[in-house]
């Protein structure tokens, strides 16, 4: 029989897959199932365990490992815990499922609430800074969870970022703050290909504009690293445009849950949603410079 594994990754595309290949470098057990054949194989190539489902995933944690969940949505995550071939059906009390999609909050109380009923825990852990700073150690984590849970994982946390932090006990805390971290995000990301867009119009040369905004008031990170790749014309996807779409959404439903009117947050959401109206879901969200050219 094979070891069990510290770690089971389900989600091994371009965030979960960068998170493995770095506990892979530090040594970490890990064990992996993607229903993506190339992401899977490529995580079975860095030494991985092969597991065909969630609920194989679980099967080969160890009793105090944690199971982290790295897909898409709150749909892929229903799916992977709840779902058929499920982790759920063989997770154990006394270990860990680690939320790190962009969820509402409601989403990962309810999902808190469901696994503490097979005495699981629950992190909620949604991640930013896009693949390259995950496989550094240099992505940002908002952790939600008791302190005990927190004291548990300090070894996984510490392994995973040098960027961890713990926002609150209140599990739904980590999604609200991924939530306000990426309205922000998007309304600078627009605003970011709306200043390039302008200075194309205006007859500027946008990669020197480009350098004066990174030195001067005008700087966000998400517009350097989007704006650089889309002047050179560079749309694969670290980030798809249906990311920052649906996290917009969710973000002006949690907004408006509290009866909070976002106007900037408005704007951008409808600029996304016109980017997925072009056939851009699945392009990188530096896409949004092309929209803004059609202006």
């Amino acid at each position: 029989m094979m070891p069990l594994s510290a770690v089971a990754v389900v989600g091994a595309g371009n965030m979960g897959g960068a998170i493995l290949a770095r506990l892979r470098d530090l040594g970490w057990s890990v064990a992996v199932n993607d229903t993506d054949a190339r992401a899977h194989a490529q995580a079975v190539a860095l030494g991985a365990v092969h597991c065909s489902s969630a609920e194989h995933a679980a099967k080969a944690l160890a009793p105090q490992g944690v199971l982290l969940v790295a897909v898409v949505d709150a749909a892929q995550t229903d799916s992977v815990l709840w779902g058929k071939g499920g982790a759920c059906a063989h997770l154990q009390p006394g270990q860990c499922v680690m939320l790190c999609p962009t969820l509402g909050p409601a989403t990962v109380e309810l999902q808190a609430q469901r696994l503490a009923l097979q005495g699981v825990d629950c992190m909620d852990a949604p991640m930013s800074g896009g693949p390259l700073r995950a496989r550094e150690g240099r992505m940002s984590l908002m952790v939600a969870c008791s302190d005990t849970v927190w004291t548990r994982h300090q070894s996984l946390l510490n392994a995973l970022s040098d960027q961890v932090f713990h926002v609150g006990n209140r599990v739904g805390d980590g999604a609200r703050t991924k939530l306000v971290n990426n309205l922000l995000a998007a309304v600078n990301l627009a605003g970011a290909a709306e200043a390039l867009a302008l200075a194309e119009r205006l007859g500027l040369a946008p990669a020197a504009t480009l350098s004066v905004i990174e030195a001067s008031s005008g700087q966000s990170w998400i517009g350097s690293d989007r704006m650089h790749r889309a002047l050179a014309g560079d749309l694969v996807p670290r980030a798809h445009v249906s990311l920052l779409a649906k996290d917009t959404g969710l973000a002006l439903q949690a907004a408006e849950d509290v009866a909070f009117d976002p106007p900037l947050g408005r704007i951008a959401r409808e600029l996304f949603a016109q980017a997925l109206q072009q056939g851009w879901a699945d392009l990188d969200d530096a896409a949004l410079l092309q929209l803004m050219r059609q202006r």
